[in-house]
């Protein structure tokens, strides 16, 4: 079938004024916008070539899972890195520029400015990860000094964002990749259709770094025995809506509550009320 010539010179009169007016976008937030417009437009257009949503798929690790991750862990800092990540829920950004002057030594204070909404926050860093840290910071005293404070200091020969003196989150994500296959647990649930033509579409795997912090996320909420509020705060979301999708709920769980829920003696008991 041919095309209708009058959609064809709607398109092509299209593309003369989006060329026209790109000469006139001198700053890089404005680019930045335009290419967001298109961008949701594709999306809009030609949802249906994206992957599933994940749903209820558990990104986060279980307890056995983040056991069995530590456990093949062979290099200190990167095991104190993805501690920071497990049970204090830090991104991964945020991770590798921990700075020793983040650090209150006398109140254990840790803090940290969020990635996602650029403020600071606070949080108390556990007994066992804070003498992990001592342990840690007297062993690389002079690396830490020399990299400007920096606890996860780079290699020599190591590539870093922008020169700076912390490792890359990309070096940090290949390294938790490698780990993760190493313990056998690397599983990839679909691919990714890049919208670049030039882009092959990338594994989409269930478990990435930010699963960590999932599984820090789930774990305080189940110790404060499902206090949203409270989780919401360890998270540092602006939404308790948003902190609800980082809570896992194993399929046991899910079972064992669903029978809980709709008991026989439940059912009994309903039909004898109405019934009266």
């Amino acid at each position: 079938m041919g095309s209708n010539p009058k959609k064809v010179s709607e398109y092509e009169s299209l593309i003369n004024e989006l060329y026209s007016m790109l000469p006139k976008l001198t700053h890089h937030h404005q680019m930045k916008f335009i290419k967001k417009i298109v961008h949701k437009q594709f999306l809009k257009k030609f949802a249906k070539n994206q992957p599933p949503k994940y749903g209820s798929l558990n990104k986060g690790f279980t307890e056995q899972e983040v056991q069995m991750f530590f456990r093949v862990i062979d290099n200190p800092k990167l095991r104190l890195l993805f501690s920071y990540q497990a049970q204090l829920g830090l991104r991964v950004g945020e991770a590798v520029r921990l700075n020793i002057k983040d650090i209150d030594f006398q109140t254990r204070e840790l803090t940290i400015k969020s990635e996602k909404s650029n403020t600071l926050d606070t949080l108390i860093i556990p007994i066992p990860l804070f003498r992990l840290t001592l342990e840690y910071l007297k062993r690389n005293n002079k690396q830490i000094e020399t990299s400007m404070g920096y606890l996860f200091f780079k290699e020599d020969g190591y590539y870093s964002e922008r020169n700076e003196q912390y490792l890359s989150k990309d070096y940090v994500r290949n390294r938790f990749r490698y780990y993760v296959q190493k313990a056998g647990m690397d599983k990839v649930y679909d691919s990714s259709d890049e919208t670049n033509y030039d882009r092959t579409p990338r594994s989409l795997h269930r478990l990435t770094t930010h699963s960590l912090r999932h599984y820090a996320i789930t774990s305080f909420s189940r110790q404060t025995n499902g206090n949203i509020i409270l989780t919401s705060k360890f998270a540092r979301h602006r939404s308790t809506q948003v902190t609800m999708t980082y809570i896992s709920t194993s399929k046991q769980e899910l079972c064992k509550e669903i029978d809980k829920a709709f008991s026989l003696e439940q059912a009994e008991l309903l039909k004898r009320k109405i019934s009266t």
